[in-house]
C-alpha cells in the first residue's frame, strides 16, 4: 500500500489564521468589550480566597528533615530545592539561590474551532493563588502530569482528551516543549499545543470561544490573558511579511549556536538548607536585603478548580519586572533586539529573551550590580515611542503577585554601533519561526511575541 503523503506546510492555515485576528470586536462567543463583565460573572459564580499562611499551617508540606528541601508528602506536584550556579568569566559569577524543580511535562493546549468561516480559540476563566485578580483567561486545558494523571484526587481536567487522543476530525495546528521561567524553575518544560477540532463542543459555563484578534485585543489590557495563554498563542503559525533581515536565518542560527557554546555553565540542584545568603523563618525564605524574590505558602479556596481548597507553597518577587523590545527598522524592515540570556534553569545555557527583562528596584540598593543594557532607554522612553504597554501577571500557579510591565520601544534616535555581547537584531518572523523549536524563546519574550501572533502589535 503506498504510504499517504502530507504537504510539508499547510500554507491555508497561515491565511486561516490571519482572517481570525483580523475579528477583533466580536466573534461566536461575547465581544471583546464584554469578556471583562463575563469574566466578572464567572468570578461571583465560585468562590474564591487566598490567604497568606505560615509554613507550619501547610498541608501535606513540610521542609524535609534531611535536606531542607520544601516537598508534599505525595513526592509529585514540585519541590522548593537549592540551586548553584556558576558562569565562567574572569572572574566567574557565582550565586545560590532557592528554586522550583518540578521535572514533570505538563500541556497547556488551546482548541481551536472554525465558525461561520473564522476560527476561534477556546478560552477558560482560571483562577490561579498567585493572580493578583486571580480570574484570568487560561488556556483550554492548563494542567500539570500530577493533575491530568489524578494525583490530587480531584474532577478530572475538562476537554484534556483533545490534547491527548488523536483521532478523526482533529489536526495539530502547533505542538512543542517550551521552557518556563528560568531563574525560579529548573530545568521545567510544558508542552504547548494548539489543536483544531471538527467535532460538536459541549461548551462549559467557565469556557468561552474567542477569535485571535479578540484575544489580541484584550492583551491591551492590564492582568486579563495569563502567562499560560500568551505562550501557547506566541507558538501560532502566523506569517509575516517578510522577505528580508540583517542576519539570513542560517546566520542568525550560527549566532545563536555561538552563543551557546561560549559560556561556561555549572547549575546543579542542591539541597536548600546548603543556601547561603538567604534565610528563613516561619513565614518565608528570603535574602536579609530583601532583593530579587522570596518563598512564601498560601491557603487557596477555588470554587471552580478541579480540587476546591488546598495549600502551597509560591515564590513572591521583590518588585514589579521590566520586560521590553527595542524595535527599529532596517531598510523598512521591522527588527527586534533579543539578547541571549543565561539564567539557572534552562536546559540549554541561553534562550532568547527580550531586549530588557529584569526587576529595576534590584539595582537600586546599595552594592547591586550594574544596571541592564538599555533599561534606561526603556524607562525614559516617551509614550510617543511605546509601541505596546500593558501589565502582564506571570505564572499564577507557581508565583504570587509577580506582574512584569511589557513594552515594545522604538527609539527616538536609531541604535548605532556595536552592540553589546550577547544581543543581536532579528525580525518578528525570525524570532516566530525560532518558537516552533523547544527552548530557543524564554516565556518572557513569547508573551510580547503572542502580541504580534494575535495582531495586538502590527507592523
Amino acid at each position: 500500500m503506498t504510504p499517504t503523503l502530507y504537504p510539508r506546510h499547510d500554507v491555508a492555515l497561515a491565511g486561516r489564521l490571519s482572517r481570525s485576528a483580523a475579528e477583533r470586536t466580536c466573534g461566536a462567543g461575547p465581544r471583546t468589550a464584554e469578556v471583562a463583565d463575563w469574566l466578572a460573572e464567572r468570578r461571583a459564580a465560585h468562590r474564591f480566597a487566598v490567604t497568606r499562611i505560615p509554613f507550619a499551617d501547610l498541608e501535606g508540606w513540610a521542609f524535609q528533615p534531611d535536606t531542607g528541601n520544601l516537598a508534599h508528602h505525595s513526592s509529585r506536584f514540585f519541590t522548593v530545592e537549592g540551586l548553584r550556579a556558576q558562569i565562567g568569566g574572569e572572574p566567574p559569577t557565582r550565586w545560590m539561590q532557592p528554586i522550583i524543580r518540578q521535572p514533570e511535562v505538563g500541556i497547556l493546549g488551546i482548541l481551536a474551532k472554525e465558525f461561520d468561516g473564522v476560527l476561534h480559540f477556546l478560552m477558560q476563566a482560571k483562577m490561579e493563588p498567585g493572580n493578583p485578580n486571580l480570574l484570568q483567561l487560561s488556556p483550554t486545558v492548563q494542567a500539570t502530569r500530577s493533575n491530568y494523571t489524578n494525583v490530587h484526587r480531584g474532577a478530572a481536567v475538562k476537554y484534556l482528551e483533545y490534547f491527548t487522543r488523536p483521532g478523526p476530525g482533529r489536526r495539530v495546528v502547533a505542538d512543542v516543549l517550551q521552557s518556563e521561567h528560568g531563574s525560579w524553575f529548573f530545568h521545567k518544560s510544558n508542552r504547548n499545543m494548539i489543536v483544531e477540532t471538527d467535532e460538536e463542543v459541549l461548551l462549559d459555563p467557565d469556557f468561552t470561544w474567542l477569535t485571535l484578534g479578540q484575544i489580541g485585543a484584550l492583551l491591551h489590557c492590564d492582568d486579563l490573558v495569563n502567562m499560560d495563554a500568551r505562550t501557547v498563542l506566541s507558538c501560532a503559525p502566523v506569517a509575516f511579511p517578510e522577505t528580508s533581515a540583517r542576519l539570513s536565518d542560517a546566520m542568525l542560527m550560527s549566532w545563536f549556536t555561538g552563543e551557546r557554546s561560549r559560556h561556561e555553565t555549572r547549575m546543579s540542584c542542591v539541597p536548600l538548607n546548603e543556601v547561603t545568603g538567604w534565610e528563613r523563618d516561619e513565614w518565608s525564605v528570603h535574602r536579609p536585603d530583601g532583593r530579587y524574590f522570596r518563598v512564601v505558602s498560601v491557603g487557596v479556596e477555588a470554587g471552580s478548580r478541579e480540587v476546591g481548597s488546598w495549600t502551597q507553597p509560591l515564590f513572591e518577587p521583590a518588585g514589579q519586572g521590566v520586560v521590553a523590545f527595542v524595535t527599529q527598522r532596517f531598510g523598512g524592515v521591522p527588527h527586534l533586539l533579543v539578547n541571549a540570556r543565561v539564567e539557572g534553569g534552562f536546559l540549554d545555557t541561553v534562550e532568547l529573551s527580550a531586549t530588557v527583562q529584569c526587576i529595576p528596584d534590584n539595582f537600586r540598593q546599595p552594592g547591586a550590580a550594574g544596571r541592564p543594557p538599555f533599561l534606561d532607554l526603556v524607562l525614559d522612553a516617551g509614550p510617543d515611542r511605546v509601541r505596546y504597554e500593558a501589565v502582564h501577571s506571570e505564572e499564577g500557579g507557581r508565583f504570587l503577585n509577580a506582574e512584569s510591565r511589557y513594552l515594545i520601544v522604538e527609539p527616538e534616535a536609531p541604535l548605532e554601533g556595536d552592540l553589546p555581547p550577547g544581543y543581536c537584531w532579528l525580525t518578528p518572523g525570525q524570532l516566530a519561526s525560532l518558537t516552533r523549536h523547544g527552548h530557543y524563546v524564554n516565556v518572557q519574550a513569547r508573551t510580547l511575541l503572542s502580541c504580534m501572533t494575535t495582531g495586538a502589535v502590527t507592523w
